[in-house]
């Protein structure tokens, strides 16, 4: 099976270099497309055997999987070169959580669609990736799928309506929690004689700890909490502080992004084209 990956910006390199990485995808499997074609370019010179096409739709001849890895303000352009070409074997994986699966089917009336939200943690083989199912993938075939998406992370089957707040945790959350550890790691050098060097390196080495700590199943984010505090101590007194300060903060940040989401989803609109005419769905 041929892959296509259509954008090797930030997440199509991401993916493209995890699924090499995890021999889910061998490099001479892979054909990569991109509107600036030196970044497809780099990867193809790291990863010996992948193929750089030229004209996208080369790449939708060619390719039997295509995962579509640009801007959601991008997909017009994507949609109307592949849309005539697709054969009813062909399988398009988007990985923006914008645009709609049922939107996807009727600009691609032969492919079969699959949503899959991944996360900048699929780059260390690891982390969720949300995925969600078109009308047209079979039940039996589904089990394939979330084993080829094991190469790189946990697959997580979701619901379309939750996708937002999915992606919010899994997606946009490393880069929340990796704000709030820069802050706790810069106030610890600016209130005490600690320097920045060893607070980066004790406060990545707690995250990973941590991370091991949730990933074996030994406690649970309260039961873990209150290992750690006990009565009267160090701990509790902090605890009591982000109590104040921090409450109502993320129910902010996803008002925030899911007002930011009902927008997006407006302009969507124009990020799509109409869907084929009769007489371009001829069977291929």
């Amino acid at each position: 099976m041929k892959v296509g990956f259509i954008g090797t910006g930030s997440m199509g390199s991401i993916l493209v270099e995890a699924f090499i990485q995890s021999k889910g995808i061998e490099p001479e499997n892979l054909l990569l497309y991109n509107r600036t074609p030196s970044k497809a370019v780099k990867l193809a010179e790291r990863y010996p055997g992948i193929k750089v096409s030229d004209k996208l739709s080369s790449l939708a001849e060619e390719g039997d999987l295509l995962f579509i890895c640009v801007r959601p303000q991008d997909y017009k352009g994507v949609l109307e070169t592949i849309a005539p070409i697709l054969r009813k074997d062909h399988i398009v994986i988007s990985i923006t959580s914008t645009i709609l699966i049922e939107e996807l089917e009727n600009v691609l009336p032969r492919a079969k669609v699959i949503k899959m939200i991944p996360s900048i943690t699929n780059a260390a083989l690891t982390g969720a990736l949300l995925v969600m199912f078109g009308s047209r993938i079979q039940e039996e075939e589904k089990k394939n799928w979330i084993s080829f998406f094991s190469h790189i992370g946990t697959p997580v089957l979701i619901e379309e309506k939750n996708v937002r707040a999915a992606s919010d945790i899994t997606s946009c959350g490393p880069a929340f929690f990796s704000f709030l550890l820069q802050d706790f790691i810069q106030n610890a050098v600016r209130e005490t004689s600690i320097d920045e060097e060893l607070a980066a390196r004790l406060a990545s080495e707690m995250i990973i700890g941590l991370s091991a700590l949730l990933s074996k199943g030994l406690f649970t984010l309260p039961t873990l909490q209150a290992r750690v505090c006990v009565p009267g101590g160090v701990t509790g007194a902090g605890l009591d502080v982000l109590e104040k300060e921090t409450r109502g903060v993320f129910r902010t940040l996803f008002l925030t992004t899911h007002a930011k989401f009902r927008q997006d989803r407006q302009e969507s609109k124009t990020w799509l084209p109409s869907p084929l005419t009769p007489q371009d769905d001829s069977p291929r």
